[in-house]
């Protein structure tokens, strides 16, 4: 138990850590360097759309439903990005499209 306790202070210790490093670094009167707000403003679209194709990747085009409930759900994502722009809510009606398409229709 006790082994089990240090194990989750250490990751603890080392999640926060990477977290405030950041803020320690760099707000000590240092300038942000520009390669930095770079990657800042980025890394966002990059990482999502990683995600996308990482998601998408082995959707079926061949046999059907012919990745029909996948582009609905992308577009529905997308539409509700576009109105809205709320992350949580496109993400979530996405997701619940998603699973009624392929649970109840396909």
């Amino acid at each position: 138990m006790s082994h089990a306790a240090l194990l989750v202070a250490v990751m603890a210790a080392v999640t926060i850590l990477l977290r405030f490093l950041p803020f320690l670094i760099f707000t000590n009167g240092r300038k942000t360097p520009s390669y930095i707000l770079y990657l800042g403003g980025i890394l966002p679209q990059a990482i999502v759309g990683m995600l996308v194709v990482y998601c998408l990747r082995e959707t079926d085009l061949v046999s059907a439903p012919h990745g029909l409930p996948e582009i609905l759900s992308v577009a529905a994502v997308a539409a509700l990005q576009a109105w809205k722009r709320n992350s949580l809510l496109s993400i979530l009606g996405g997701t619940v499209l998603y699973m009624l398409l392929v649970q109840l229709i396909f």
